[in-house]
């Protein structure tokens, strides 16, 4: 907030008390001085290496005698020049040692509120608030304040945004939870093990290497090779254990809680009207254990995990508290495309499929991973009709539906008379959904 900004909200008897961060926060800022050594380091090795062998002992400690009081300084100042206040309508955020910045966060537009712990944070006792706002490409955040702190601001700001005066929203609190679901590790550890994609990471980390040795005999190709290789498959396999680490969906009025992770915590809210689609994906080895994934799309949100894996009929109950009075269609009730699509996609056109309820267009493809969407017709941004020359010489289209996360549905492979049916009929159905849906409000 600026000084003009206070000083208006003084002189018209409504002062606004602004706030500091956490004391642990400039330990956060300190590193980025050294973030900036680090990076020329990165960025020209060579003459990092030629100025490292320079140094004397003494030299690096002068060296050392300086960055670190800078490193120091920086982060104080960064720190004691960052406040933020809570009016009646938005949350302001005053950043900026230099150049000053103010962040107005309008209360209507926040559309979830995230709360993190990294594990250093967890040890320290504080956390981060991270702002979801509608038409915001970065989220805004407050890093660090105490844990306490951290939830009890969580709280007054959704309450605000729900429509609560000012004077009674810091009294509401956190709305309760109950628990709708909890993933156990076991299961998550079985459900890793059965993915294609990590076996596929840790062959390639394997194979590859010892490959490129035989042909090129150069220990930097095979590092500079070998290294993101296994990264790539510690993060598909040890990294989803232990950012998706006991897992938990609990159903507040504010919306669907998330928390998750073994050493940095997160506490996600699936935010009430803004889910664009649900995903629930099937994996080929997952079947036979009735396992499924369930993904989201949420408008201006990065939230994207429902549920790492459960049963299915567990899942499709988490799924109807985030699409009330919706129900997932049966695999009976997906209608294929007809035969002759198999010129256009041999074999995987079998995967395809359409069905469209009351509620939703859901369309399925994918025939070892298969996925089915579903997008509620309120969700609706606008609907197409694509027709290839092959395509059209088998007399078949699809159909597109875009949604407001910018994502895109397909119901790939119709009949061409029907797939214009039912453009005709989808945009009617949208234009309904949208009349006749509630407000997207908090704790409703």
């Amino acid at each position: 907030m600026s000084a003009q900004g206070v000083d208006d909200a003084v002189l018209k008897g409504n002062p606004v008390a602004e706030r500091r961060l956490h004391p642990v926060t400039p330990l956060r800022r300190a590193w980025a001085p050294v973030a900036v050594v680090i990076g020329w380091a990165l960025h020209d090795p060579d003459q990092a290496q030629r100025q490292l062998t320079r140094l004397t002992t003494t030299a690096l400690l002068i060296g050392l005698a300086v960055l670190v009081p800078v490193a120091a300084l920086y982060g104080f100042l960064s720190w004691w020049f960052t406040h933020f206040a809570v009016t009646e309508s938005e949350l302001r955020i005053r950043t900026g040692l230099l150049f000053r910045r103010t962040a107005h966060i309008r209360l209507e537009r926040v559309q979830a509120i995230d709360v993190t712990q990294p594990l250093l944070a967890r040890v320290a006792g504080v956390a981060k608030l991270k702002l979801d706002v509608i038409g915001a490409d970065k989220k805004d955040e407050l890093a660090f304040l105490g844990e306490r702190e951290a939830r009890a601001l969580r709280a007054e700001l959704l309450a605000r945004a729900a429509g609560f005066a000012p004077e009674t929203a810091h009294e509401v609190g956190e709305a309760p939870a109950r628990e709708l679901l909890r993933t156990p590790p076991f299961q998550l550890a079985i459900s890793l093990v059965l993915t294609g994609s990590t076996w596929g990471a840790l062959a390639a980390a394997l194979v590859v290497p010892p490959v490129l040795w035989l042909a090129t005999h150069s220990v930097w190709t095979v590092l500079a090779t070998g290294v993101p290789l296994l990264g790539a498959a510690a993060t598909s396999s040890v990294g989803r254990f232990v950012g998706e680490y006991d897992w938990t969906v609990g159903e507040s009025p504010d919306g669907l809680r998330i928390d998750h992770g073994l050493l940095d915590r997160t506490h996600e809210t699936v935010p009430p009207g803004r889910v664009q689609a649900v995903r629930i994906v099937e994996p080929l080895l997952w079947r036979r254990r009735g396992w499924v994934r369930v993904e989201l799309d949420v408008a201006g949100s990065s939230n994207s995990v429902l549920v790492p894996v459960a049963p299915r009929e567990l899942a499709e109950a988490v799924v109807a508290r985030v699409l009330p009075g919706v129900s997932v269609p049966e695999a009976a009730a997906l209608s294929r495309p007809p035969r002759r699509a198999w010129r256009c996609v041999p074999v995987w056109w079998r995967g395809y499929g359409l069905a469209v309820t009351e509620a939703v267009f859901a369309a399925r493809h994918g025939l070892l991973r298969r996925r089915l969407t579903l997008v509620p017709h309120a969700k609706v941004q606008s609907v197409r009709l694509t027709q290839g020359p092959w395509k059209g010489l088998w007399r078949l289209a699809d159909v597109h539906v875009d949604t407001g996360a910018n994502k895109t549905v397909t119901a790939r492979l119709r009949d061409a008379q029907e797939a214009a049916e039912l453009l005709r009929a989808q945009a009617e159905r949208s234009r309904t959904g949208r009349r006749d849906a509630p407000p997207d409000r908090w704790m409703a």
